[in-house]
């Protein structure tokens, strides 16, 4: 079977690439845990998150957005001492803070699904590309979402952590085209 190239032979990034990246998310609570992880992950491997996922879902109560928006700093400074987590003390109480815009963004949008996809018009963009290198880090799309969001108040959310959230989240499908996973939403 053909994956993409960073899938590797990791059964947990195998895993992660055939039932989750790519594949279109329309849950308000996973799409605000893939924008905390991939906040989580800037200068770290995906891969190191991934590993400790479980772990983020316990402490943040399972990204359920009310619940992180209202985290004391107490509860935050806490969490630091938690090795199961990234320890970082800006990706930490960034969770919280995100949270806080999101319930900002469901109050004004709706959902954070409607507010998320309205950047692609609803639909996946379906790229084609034939090798890693031709798939981007950044795009106009994610300039404008990152720009957009820090207006909102989220934090972690630079065009190439906007970007790869949209590609986790199947609003962008990077699959290659050689990939099992290329295009199968549309199918």
């Amino acid at each position: 079977m053909q994956r993409c190239p960073w899938a590797g032979t990791d059964p947990l990034m195998c895993a992660y690439h055939d039932h989750e990246w790519g594949t279109p998310l329309h849950d308000d609570r996973a799409l605000f845990e893939f924008l905390c992880l991939e906040g989580a992950q800037a200068g770290l491997s995906w891969r190191t998150v991934l590993a400790k996922r479980e772990r983020y879902r316990e402490v943040f109560h399972d990204f359920e957005i009310a619940r992180a928006a209202a985290l004391t700093d107490r509860q935050l400074d806490k969490l630091l001492a938690d090795p199961g987590i990234i320890r970082n003390r800006l990706k930490v109480s960034s969770v919280r803070d995100n949270a806080r815009a999101a319930l900002a963004v469901i109050d004004e949008h709706g959902s954070l699904d409607a507010y998320f996809w309205s950047f692609v018009d609803g639909r996946p963009i379906r790229n084609a590309w034939r090798s890693p290198a031709e798939v981007p880090a950044t795009t106009p799309l994610s300039d404008r979402m990152s720009k957009t969001l820090k207006k909102r108040g989220f934090r972690f959310v630079g065009s190439t952590i906007c970007y790869a959230f949209m590609q986790a989240t199947g609003m962008v499908d990077d699959h290659l085209v050689d990939c099992f996973r290329h295009d199968v939403d549309a199918r």
